[in-house]
């Protein structure tokens, strides 16, 4: 296809965009694709230390519709200023800034908030050490295979590109592998696994009796009794019933640049505010859409729990959470206002997210210390009705009569299976019947649902730890 027939079909597809969504829609479309690009090469080049060519390339080939646009963006990488420059045919500049100890936000205007990193945490981790330095290659024939294939490309596209996987079985980590450039010490994007992080920061605060699952939420923008978000809980922004107007998050394509809620994550520097002003579509507790204004909602109100500013919502999660867990190479990214950007910012080792997923393994307990209320991981893990994807309050799950969870333990997945969930290609799974926590990192296409081979993965592992242990019984 010439460049002139490029430039012609992306024209005429954002004109029927504008037609169809409304012109204001429409001409968001830009902004929301260079942000999306900015924000991921700033992240993964200055955070992660990755190849921002290579970045590119791999996220946006596993984007259905994005090389309708790729070929005319531009994007300058300043490794002295530590920024990201983006533009779509010399338009829609986005621009991220990477700052010490805070990762990269997207700057809108007027800049981003004041914040001063955390301080390194000397606190002692209450989790036991699950591997020593060095990479652990995989203990048996039978996870070596299950590894190879999880790195195998196959034939022809779409690629799995897989970045890590660590398996770990009873807290110790069994196997592991990376591609080039990344190890065990490598923050990656989590994307919205990060959900299931501010899921479990807000367990934290019902622990601490700051928050409560039930009655109105305490967002001060819904505080009128006549007001129909007021009714809005803890609960529902948990499990996307909330019923808040800002479209869906569910894919990752060029067509979802149209939904508000990217507008929310790639045009706001105050994403919650922005969340907490959008009218609501159905009642809440009616029906279920998931999209990452929930999240984001739920980061402001843990930054106000925390004590409402920026580094005290910082320094809970590592105090909290990260430190217990001897989560050492973690990154929470902010919004221009300063608030966690809480539905898909979190970078993380794949050790980090091994250890994360142990903590559910182990009950929300870490070395004897209660960090979750009782019962909150089988609250998480309890399925939403009309979910169809299978997902509970912050966790996705095999619990339930859903058609993801059908189609799941169909494929070979345990009926215990829950797991957080990244787009294109993120996994922390917990499998308590087994054991075993599996975390599974790339850059894969969402659809076909098996395009990532975490399918594969998953069956492979389940079988080499049992057989293992049969093994281990016979001796």
């Amino acid at each position: 296809m010439t460049r002139r027939r490029k430039i012609i079909l992306l024209t005429t597809s954002i004109a029927a965009a504008g037609l169809a969504l409304g012109a204001a829609r429409a001409r968001d479309v830009p902004k929301i694709a260079t942000g999306f690009v900015a924000d991921i090469l700033c992240s993964e080049t200055f955070v992660s230390g990755l190849d921002p060519r290579r970045n590119f390339t791999e996220t946006t080939d596993a984007m259905p519709g994005t090389g309708l646009i790729t070929w005319a963006m531009d994007y300058q990488v300043d490794r002295v200023r530590k920024d990201v420059t983006v533009t779509l045919f010399g338009i829609g500049r986005s621009y991220a800034v990477y700052r010490e100890g805070l990762g990269c936000t997207l700057a809108h205007g007027a800049g981003v908030a004041a914040v001063e990193p955390p301080a390194d945490d000397r606190q002692q981790a209450l989790l036991p050490e699950i591997a020593g330095p060095s990479i652990v290659p995989p203990q048996s024939p039978e996870l070596v295979a299950a590894l190879d294939r999880a790195f195998t490309e196959p034939a022809q596209p779409p690629y799995r590109r897989t970045r890590a996987v660590v398996v770990m079985k009873a807290g110790r980590v069994i196997a592991e592998r990376y591609a080039d450039g990344i190890g065990p010490e490598t923050p990656l994007l989590g994307f919205s696994m990060t959900k299931s992080v501010v899921s479990t920061l807000i367990g934290v605060l019902v622990r601490q009796g700051k928050l409560k699952l039930d009655g109105p939420a305490p967002v001060a923008a819904w505080k009128d009794p006549d007001d129909p978000r007021h009714a809005i809980t803890v609960d529902q922004l948990l499990r996307h019933t909330a019923g808040l107007a800002l479209g869906s998050s569910l894919q990752a394509s060029l067509g979802s640049a149209f939904e508000p809620v990217n507008r929310m994550k790639f045009m706001e520097a105050d994403m919650a505010a922005y969340a907490e002003s959008i009218p609501i579509e159905t009642a809440p507790g009616t029906a279920w859409n998931y999209h990452d204004g929930n999240s984001l909602i739920l980061s402001h109100l843990i930054r106000v729990a925390a004590g409402s500013t920026p580094e005290a919502a910082l320094h809970f999660a590592r105090r909290e959470l990260f430190a217990p867990l001897g989560m050492r190479h973690v990154v929470l990214q902010l919004d221009g206002s300063g608030t966690i950007e809480g539905s898909s910012e979190m970078l993380a080792s794949a050790r980090d997210w091994a250890r994360f997923g142990q903590l559910y393994l182990n009950d929300g307990v870490a070395g004897g210390r209660r960090i979750l209320p009782e019962g909150w991981v089988n609250y998480t893990a309890t399925p939403t009705p009309n979910a169809w994807v299978g997902i509970g309050a912050g966790f996705w799950t095999n619990q339930g009569d859903s058609f993801g969870a059908k189609f799941r333990i169909e494929h070979g997945w345990p009926r215990d299976a829950f797991f957080a969930k990244g787009t294109i290609g993120q996994y922390t799974i917990v499998i308590p019947s087994e054991k075993l926590v599996i975390v599974r990192l790339g850059r894969s296409p969402n659809a076909p649902p098996q395009a990532d081979g975490v399918f594969d993965l998953v069956r492979d592992v389940v079988a080499a730890t049992r057989e293992r242990g049969k093994l281990a019984g016979a001796d």
